[in-house]
């Protein structure tokens, strides 16, 4: 570790969780480059499968106390101490509290990451935290505001897709004028950013990809070479994904529906766990394809990885919801190129920045089964292609989306924070 090399507190929702891998690897990568690290827990972990992989980050985690009684006093003490040790900053960061609360008309959602913000900046003082980073531009990035008000030092955020595209524009701007810098995980989003903050702002946006971790993904152990019928078992088409409206779930498994009547032999395994789990059962119950649809749950990344290895092609339908909502670009794709999968996906948001539309993948419009299933048709017949798109997306991983290399910049912007 150099002197310059700041101490970054880490302000996450829930740590660990099943599906940011992308967080994981890019702390994992910074501590790897000498960047202290102390994490900052809003939530209890959740009840799921962990990766392996989180044992080896070394920073410590803060999480609240479990009981109600003790979490009172310590977010109590918290705000005391902070408010005896600076009490202009104390008050100063009340009062942004309060004229959030009213500007939003939202007191009892702003009031709560107030009373998480105390708790925060101890924390800080107690760990010499010199800068504060928070995922998601929500509620760790206020906390993180108002933590670094309290202590007197900077903050940022990374803003990823629906902490991005459903925030309002006015508070997403006043968030980004007051952090140091922000981080984003495409072309796609800095765009949409700069489209309407003013233009002194747009310097503090910053194009950080998500990053693989390679050395999960050693070359040479791709199936995707192997041809239908030569399997011990039926071609896989895989997917992988929280079941959730923009991961268009629904379109894969009617796709499934076209390929079978079309008398393709195949099998689908859809991994992953959310709200629409029982309407996709009842939509594969309806179609008929029980037999060859399958829904195993999440599961840790150390078993998704022979699911990788095993898989003929990689599909992953996103859309656009109704709302606004939409994935930024989805880690298990880039996790799939990195296995030498080939990948079928839609050209929705920062997709097309990943899949190169005949060289690294296949994209098709959203929404459209009909369109999805030729093409994993197409990819499932032919495997002087699959070959193709395999190597092609491996040399694109390894050129823009390897964690160590991204985390590099992320350490400069860390140092540069808290020498200016």
């Amino acid at each position: 570790m150099t002197a310059t090399t700041p101490t970054v507190g880490y302000v996450l929702k829930r740590y660990p969780r099943l599906s940011e891998t992308f967080i994981l690897n890019e702390m994992r990568a910074l501590e790897r480059l000498d960047t202290p690290l102390h994490i900052f827990s809003l939530l209890r972990p959740e009840d799921a499968p962990r990766h392996s992989t989180v044992s080896e980050v070394r920073a410590t985690v803060t999480y609240l106390p479990l009981t109600w009684p003790r979490i009172i006093l310590a977010v109590a003490k918290g705000h005391a101490a902070v408010a005896v040790r600076a009490p202009l900053r104390y008050l100063h960061a009340t009062g942004l509290a309060l004229w959030w609360s009213i500007r939003t008309r939202r007191p009892l959602s702003v009031g709560k990451q107030f009373l998480r913000s105390g708790y925060v900046a101890h924390g800080c003082l107690q760990n010499n935290i010199q800068h504060l980073h928070a995922h998601f531009a929500n509620a760790p990035a206020t906390v993180a505001r108002l933590a670094g008000v309290m202590c007197n030092i900077p903050y940022s955020f990374t803003t990823h897709a629906k902490d991005l595209y459903l925030t309002p524009k006015e508070a997403m701007r006043r968030r980004i004028e007051s952090a140091h810098f922000v981080l984003t995980c495409t072309r796609y989003n800095v765009e949409y950013l700069r489209g309407f903050l003013p233009r002194q702002d747009w310097d503090k946006i910053h194009l950080v990809y998500h990053g693989i971790d390679l050395a999960a993904f050693p070359q040479g152990d791709s199936f995707a070479d192997v041809p239908p019928g030569e399997n011990a078992d039926l071609p896989l088409l895989l997917s992988v994904g929280r079941l959730v409206p923009k991961k268009g779930m629904r379109d894969l498994v009617t796709a499934c529906h076209l390929l079978h009547s079309r008398g393709i032999a195949f099998r689908c395994v859809i991994i992953g766990e959310g709200p629409l789990r029982q309407e996709l059962e009842t939509h594969i119950a309806e179609l008929g394809l029980t037999a060859m649809v399958t829904l195993p749950g999440a599961m840790a990344h150390d078993r998704l990885l022979a699911f990788y290895g095993q898989a003929t092609v990689f599909a992953l339908a996103p859309h656009v919801t109704e709302d606004g909502d939409r994935d930024g670009i989805p880690n298990v794709l880039a996790e799939a190129m990195a296995a030498g999968t080939p990948v079928v996906s839609t050209a929705v948001s920062g997709i097309p920045e990943l899949i190169e539309d005949g060289r690294t993948g296949l994209l098709v419009p959203p929404r459209d089964p009909v369109v999805l299933a030729d093409t994993l048709e197409r990819v499932l017949a032919d495997a002087p292609l699959r070959r193709r798109l395999a190597a092609a997306s491996r040399g694109k991983i390894e050129e823009r989306f390897e964690c160590w290399e991204t985390a590099k910049a992320l350490r400069t912007l860390f140092v540069q924070s808290v020498q200016q």
